[in-house]
């Protein structure tokens, strides 16, 4: 499997994240949702990127309650510290070692698309965590990439790498996605109670292929077809156009995205 490099994220790449994450942001309130966040809880945000779904959690719970929002990029972090306030605290911090936080400490811990970027060690060690830094009855959820069920962008891009010669080492950066079995084992084995494990399915416009391509450069944090230099990079991105054209509907170039949402909680007292 090849290993999502965190050394590639740039100031640019966190900014642009920023202001174009809206499809993450939109979907991880859907899984604050399903969670039931409420005021006066206290909730771990794992992998929260620059904050955004942190801030708005802050806001459900209320002064009563509290997020600590952790990410392993420092560049979006500093942004993400922008949005810090009284009940919402910001740290670099990883999701396969809490060992910062005492343990039953939280009454939610989510994770919005961050497993499909842990390998399966990394996503054992980070279900571990978050089952020890829950109170008995607390939750988890947490949106993931499908391999069931791949992004339509994904087998397009295999093809025109394939084309090319220029296939990436395991399909990387999607090669971490897990089946919605898969899931259900990763949670069981950590000592979750499974409560709702679905594929929910998201339809997404783009103007065209330069939109796509940074979108996914800054959410890969600059994973995105890093093995590929420039030229090569370049001869991608005009084969893709060409393909993407045939996807293409008034509202621009429409491709559907599947993401694994689960929810669990640990037992009682």
């Amino acid at each position: 499997m090849t290993t999502i490099s965190l050394a590639l994220d740039t100031p640019e790449l966190a900014q642009a994240y920023e202001h174009g994450s809206d499809r993450q942001f939109n979907h991880g309130k859907l899984l604050i949702e399903a969670l039931g966040v409420r005021r006066g809880q206290r909730v771990l945000d794992v992998g929260a990127g620059t904050g955004r779904l942190a801030a708005h959690v802050a806001e459900i719970v209320g002064p009563e309650g509290s997020v600590i929002a952790i990410d392993p990029l420092p560049l979006r972090v500093d942004i993400a510290r922008k949005k810090a306030r009284e009940n919402l605290a910001v740290a670099v911090g990883h999701a396969e070692d809490l060992s910062a936080f005492t343990a039953r400490s939280f009454d939610v811990v989510y994770l919005n698309s961050v497993l499909h970027w842990l390998d399966h060690r990394q996503k054992r060690r980070a279900l571990g965590e978050a089952a020890r830094v829950l109170k008995p009855g607390g939750k988890l959820g947490f949106s993931t990439g499908s391999r069931e069920r791949p992004h339509q962008l994904e087998p397009i891009q295999r093809k025109v790498l394939a084309e090319l010669g220029k296939e990436a080492p395991g399909d990387a950066p999607y090669d971490h996605k897990v089946t919605v079995d898969e899931a259900r084992r990763l949670l069981e084995r950590a000592g979750f109670i499974v409560d709702t494990l679905e594929i929910r399915t998201f339809v997404d416009h783009a103007a065209d292929v330069d939109e796509i391509l940074r979108q996914t450069r800054s959410g890969s944090f600059g994973n995105h077809l890093s093995h590929l230099s420039p030229e090569e990079q370049r001869a991608v991105r005009d084969r893709l156009a060409q393909e993407l054209e045939a996807w293409r509907t008034p509202q621009g170039i429409r491709l559907e995205r599947n993401l694994i949402f689960a929810i669990a909680h640990t037992a009682g007292n």
